[in-house]
């Protein structure tokens, strides 16, 4: 037997994993090949790690493009 971690929380610090800002990070396999799920309150989204490097290239240029308001 093998363990493996396969999900992660990434919530802010002090709050719980079910707060509104906390993000669950999964790897899932439905038998058609491991891909990563990221979850919030609000839902969640799958993709296969091919997809990823082409979803992080668009996240990073929308975070370019938004405006701080700091």
């Amino acid at each position: 037997m093998k363990l493996r971690p396969i999900s992660w929380c990434v919530s802010p610090e002090g709050e719980p994993t079910f707060s509104e800002a906390a993000y669950t990070v999964t790897i899932k396999d439905e038998g058609g090949g491991e891909y990563i799920e990221i979850e919030d309150h609000s839902g969640k989204i799958g993709f296969n790690p091919e997809e990823w490097p082409h979803l992080r290239d668009a996240i990073e240029i929308a975070i370019k493009q938004t405006i701080n308001l700091e």
